[in-house]
């Protein structure tokens, strides 16, 4: 009978600035979750934001459990509104990087502020959210849904990007 190598009663801790610049370099959408609280429309810009499931229609962003936006987000209705290549000044306001002059385009659906000018937004109901160590990850009801024109803004190594070349499977 073979043993297995004993584990060790922890993890080793993997250097925060590698993790971080490993995590990096996966280009990704950037979507703005937005929401009402207190009667007001607030957002916050997401990079991880991800589909789940298309049975129930569910989705998940992750959100850094120190924001304020996580404890207002707690059992609200929210929109995911994935940005176009032309909104960098939006994904920078709701960062907590305002530029002077922005413009919030705003609109009501049903409930939740949306973006206006975003490529797809998606209305949820709260699902569920879950520790993810420091974030909390929300879990959303996809209620209603819709794309739009252009093209999405993205995000990789530290910098905004538009969509490049279309590769071809030959």
């Amino acid at each position: 009978m073979q043993s297995s190598p004993a584990q060790p009663a922890f993890r080793e801790c993997v250097d925060p600035a590698l993790l971080r610049a490993c995590f990096g370099r996966f280009g990704t959408g950037v979507s703005v979750v937005s929401y009402f609280y207190d009667g007001a429309a607030h957002g916050v810009t997401v990079s991880s934001f991800t589909s789940v499931s298309l049975n129930p229609s569910l989705l998940l962003v992750s959100l850094d459990r120190r924001s304020r936006s996580c404890q207002k987000l707690r059992n609200a209705h929210f929109t995911v509104n994935v940005l176009s290549a032309d909104q960098m000044d939006l994904a920078l306001h709701f960062a907590g990087r305002p530029g002077p002059g922005v413009d919030i385009p705003w609109a009501d659906q049903e409930g939740t502020p949306r973006l206006e000018g975003a490529v797809a937004w998606l209305r949820c109901a709260p699902f569920h959210a879950y520790d993810g160590g420091d974030h909390v990850l929300f879990l959303g009801e996809v209620m209603a849904c819709a794309t739009g024109p252009g093209e999405p803004l993205l995000f990789q190594d530290g910098e905004f990007r538009r969509p490049g070349s279309l590769l071809s499977r030959n």
